[in-house]
């Protein structure tokens, strides 16, 4: 008999390769999400898609939904690219760990024995770098580091194993990625010269994240957490992907010294501040000591670890963030 997967938020974006993933390795799958998006024509047919708010179902209605699954996994939340209304910390605690809490809770319940949340490399570079103060400094972080501590405190008989994933790359039908609205055309789109951090970070494909999500149900020890990666990456390469492969050149990068990256992130800040919105993430710091830096990237022997203890193949990283240009800007209308 097959062993079926429950994939909350199975219809988003990591979701859907997760459930991509799971079909492909012959699990029997189900999706539980909002109905936001038409799934007509490009959504497999055989996945049993349920719909309601994660954030506001309540959670003996949830247990129901879930019963007669093996595992689950928790593709829901808001990341880092979001702005709350202040004070962002209410927002990010209410939905990373509150409203997750409860739906693993539900999932227990439902006699569910192993499941995978998807979480954030940031919780990762708290655990490896203490002396940043990370959780302390930004909101989105500290929730995130109490996500999985949550989890692993209120699971009974459930396994819980925490997925820590970096910048991501790929596109799906149907969703336009996050990259266009809150990077893409703010920072790039119409400009003559790009100004950026000159730093480093983790990347991966989205395909990597759904064999991720499978490897950690097939073989991560409960109450683990892998941070999950690619390639470490500048993000001058980044940037000179994504613009050679839309304009047929790169674009000019410039890199302003990090006090005034830190002004610019600043400038940010305050401009969401008089609309009531504050970001996750400290953008003045995050341009001062995160995005400028080469240090926060997770090392290679620990990529290479973990993609070899979790079975997840590695490659593709350039092919990936051009799929998402073609997605955000097609026939290359990028300017």
């Amino acid at each position: 008999m097959k062993k079926k997967i429950m994939i909350l938020g199975g219809t988003g974006f990591l979701g859907y390769y997760s459930t991509l993933e799971a079909l492909k390795r012959g699990y029997e799958v189900g999706a539980i999400a909002l109905d936001d998006v038409n799934l007509k024509g490009w959504y497999p047919t055989e996945v049993k898609v349920q719909h309601c708010d994660l954030f506001e179902i309540e959670e003996d209605k949830l247990a129901k939904m879930m019963e007669g699954y093996d595992y689950m996994i928790y593709s829901v939340g808001p990341d880092d690219r979001e702005t709350p209304k202040a004070p962002a910390y209410d927002f990010f605690h209410q939905h990373l760990v509150e409203d997750c809490a409860k739906c693993f809770r539900a999932a227990e319940k439902a006699g569910i024995k192993k499941s995978v949340v998807f979480n954030s490399y940031f919780a990762y570079f708290d655990r490896r770098y203490p002396e940043f103060h990370l959780k302390e400094k930004h909101p989105y972080i500290r929730a995130r580091v109490e996500q999985a501590a949550k989890l692993n405190e209120q699971k009974k008989n459930m396994e819980v194993v925490v997925l820590e994933f970096p910048y991501i790359f790929g596109s799906m039908p149907e969703r336009m990625p996050i990259w266009k609205s809150v990077f893409l055309d703010r920072y790039a789109y119409g400009k003559k010269a790009i100004f950026f951090p000159k730093g480093s970070t983790t990347m991966t494909s989205v395909e990597h994240i759904g064999e991720s999500a499978i490897g950690a149900l097939e073989y991560g020890k409960d109450g683990e957490r892998y941070p999950i990666g690619d390639e470490n990456k500048s993000f001058d390469f980044m940037l000179n992907t994504m613009t050679g492969y839309a304009l047929g050149k790169p674009r000019k990068i410039i890199h302003p010294g990090k006090l005034l990256c830190a002004m610019g992130g600043n400038m940010v800040a305050k401009a969401e501040m008089k609309q009531g919105n504050e970001p996750g993430l400290n953008l003045k710091l995050v341009m001062k000591e995160i995005m400028s830096s080469d240090k926060l990237v997770v090392e290679e022997e620990v990529i290479d670890e973990v993609n070899k203890l979790l079975h997840v193949s590695r490659g593709g990283l350039k092919e990936s963030i051009e799929k998402t240009m073609e997605r955000c800007y097609p026939n290359k209308s990028f300017k």
